[in-house]
């Protein structure tokens, strides 16, 4: 390969470092923008239920002054009462009850239960990367088996998870190993789809320089398809998270596993009529947990990508 061929590989690689390199919103501009999402969120919440939920009554003091108000809504709406949609201060305050008579608080459980259902879904999550990962090398090594294996990943998805879970737990044990198998199922799916999109993503007239260079097919992929993937693993990982918790607490409910969220949204279902806000409250938990397990896969992202891949003067 001439220099002149080569010439226009750096230029176009300046391109993507420019374009990759350029600013975007600052963490504290992030976080107000989700807050204020959440926000807008919450109020749009009370507005339904201001316009169409259960009369309600506030009755007592406020800083030394008596309180007593009553709301009669306009309108009226099931999906808006207080059974199917509780006040929002109803939920942080669910936080806050006894689990039990006596017991620890509401949260203090829900922690707990976060944490168990955390390490399934982690222990899930690191199966289906790496053999998310696997089966992508594989694939773009041998194109003969991604033509023949790939319709059969792809169907996979399209089996209901609730019905792969009874028959996991069957053949391995109601037990947390089970749950992360699970979980597993879910992470696979993107990772493949990643690693078989980001293997392939570096310019071709990359191959053809390592090419000429006579590098092995190891070298390949070591200095030129792994770095153009990492984009678009993390990308996956990302979606895989958040796919490993959901995976976790399906796989909690015919395990019959208590001490993961799953029990405990089975738990709360049994007393939903008396106290629909602890159900809320535990769903709230799991997509809490969810955005933290996210935001881990987000930090060690930066920390893996920072400075690398990426020339001192980019």
């Amino acid at each position: 390969m001439t220099p002149a061929a080569v010439r226009p590989l750096g230029a176009s690689t300046r391109v993507v470092r420019r374009s990759a390199s350029r600013p975007g919103l600052s963490p504290r501009a992030r976080a107000l923008a989700v807050t204020g999402v959440v926000a807008t969120f919450f109020v749009l919440w009370e507005v339904l239920k201001w316009l169409a939920g259960d009369p309600w009554r506030i009755h007592g003091s406020l800083l030394g002054v008596r309180v007593d108000y009553e709301h009669l809504p306009p309108f009226a709406l099931s999906i808006a009462g207080d059974l199917a949609l509780p006040h929002v201060w109803s939920i942080v305050g669910a936080f806050f009850e006894p689990a039990q008579r006596y017991g620890p608080p509401v949260w203090e459980v829900l922690i707990g239960a976060s944490l168990y259902t955390f390490r399934e879904a982690f222990v899930g999550f690191v199966l289906g990367a790496v053999l998310g990962l696997a089966l992508g090398i594989v694939f773009v090594r041998v194109r003969l088996l991604e033509r023949a294996f790939v319709p059969y990943v792809v169907a996979s998805q399209t089996i209901p998870l609730i019905t792969i879970a009874p028959i996991v737990v069957i053949y391995l044990g109601a037990s947390w190993t089970s749950v992360a198998m699970i979980a597993a199922y879910l992470t696979f799916f993107p990772v493949t789809v990643a690693a078989l999109r980001g293997l392939r993503a570096a310019d071709p007239r990359a191959f053809e320089l390592l090419r000429s260079a006579a590098a092995s097919e190891t070298q390949v992929f070591w200095k030129l398809r792994l770095p153009a993937s990492v984009p678009y693993l993390f990308s996956a990982l990302r979606i895989s998270a958040s796919a490993s918790v959901v995976g976790a607490i399906i796989g909690e409910l015919p395990s019959g596993i208590p001490d993961g969220l799953g029990g405990q949204i089975l738990q709360d279902v049994q007393y939903y009529i008396t106290g629909p806000e602890r159900l809320w409250a535990t769903l709230v938990a799991a997509a809490l947990l969810g955005i933290l397990f996210v935001g881990l896969v987000r930090v060690a992202e930066t920390v893996l990508t920072t400075g690398r891949y990426r020339p001192a003067n980019a």
